[in-house]
């Protein structure tokens, strides 16, 4: 037998290095409630681990009726607020006071516990200055987040990220953009989002997602790449960090 039958016939599978997809876990919950203290557990952690790290910490969070059980359950934890900085993953362009308003949202539960809270959107009627605008206001803060937490809506939309003429400013504009303003194709209300860019610098992203269907399409997005036709798969295409996907059953 020549040396390399020797070596195939000893060769084993399992000495193979780890597909980088091991980046993605998948985590499964029957119980709505049991799901809603995992994450809140979770991003407890990370930004405990970053207070360890770095004495501060920078989280994205969504305004969505569907992320509020869990950011009330981790608004209770008893964390050192006073040294986290939150922003909106995006934001209508509409006044603080509007009950739609992702940063008032964020800011009834998290100003309370001394979290610092920094609105996305500014008060500019063109969506185009407001995202400028929201660029250079992040630009100030300690970039990357420690967390960007995301969902997924109607054609696989995410943050504020969906079918528009600014899509691909959001997807695959500059770089070192980091928030735009976008004009949702069915002419409602406009709004402002961080970036694919933005999401991507984000040293650990978080999904929630409700019921098997939606996890089929995020695993079908996830499985096309960058030619997904949808805004997740998009972003999924380019994440190079950890990514803990929730869904409840």
């Amino acid at each position: 037998m020549t040396e390399f039958e020797d070596a195939i016939e000893d060769f084993d599978m399992d000495d193979l290095p780890e597909e980088e997809e091991s980046m993605l876990e998948w985590w499964d919950f029957d119980d709505s409630a049991e799901m809603v203290e995992a994450v809140a557990g979770d991003i407890q952690f990370i930004i405990e681990s970053a207070l360890d790290a770095r004495g501060d910490a920078l989280l994205a969070l969504p305004g969505s009726d569907e992320a509020m059980p869990v950011l009330e359950a981790l608004a209770e934890k008893p964390i050192k607020w006073k040294y986290v900085t939150i922003i909106p993953t995006d934001d209508l362009l509409v006044p603080l006071d509007d009950p739609r308003s992702h940063a008032k949202k964020l800011a009834s539960l998290f100003l309370t516990r001394g979290a610092r809270v920094l609105p996305l959107a500014p008060d500019h009627e063109d969506y185009h200055m407001a995202g400028s605008a929201a660029d250079a206001r992040l630009r100030d803060t300690k970039w990357p987040p420690d967390l960007v937490l995301l969902g997924m809506g109607p054609g696989g939309s995410t943050a504020g990220i969906m079918e528009s003429a600014d899509m691909e400013e959001a997807l695959d504009g500059p770089p070192e953009k980091i928030a735009v303003g976008l004009l949702p194709d069915d002419g409602d209300t406009p709004l402002v989002t961080i970036t694919k860019a933005a999401i991507c610098e984000a040293r650990t992203v978080a999904v929630l997602l409700k019921g098997a269907a939606n996890q089929s399409v995020l695993e079908m997005e996830i499985e096309q790449g960058a030619t997904s036709m949808a805004p997740i798969g998009r972003v999924f295409a380019d994440l190079t960090v950890p990514v803990d996907i929730y869904v409840e059953n």
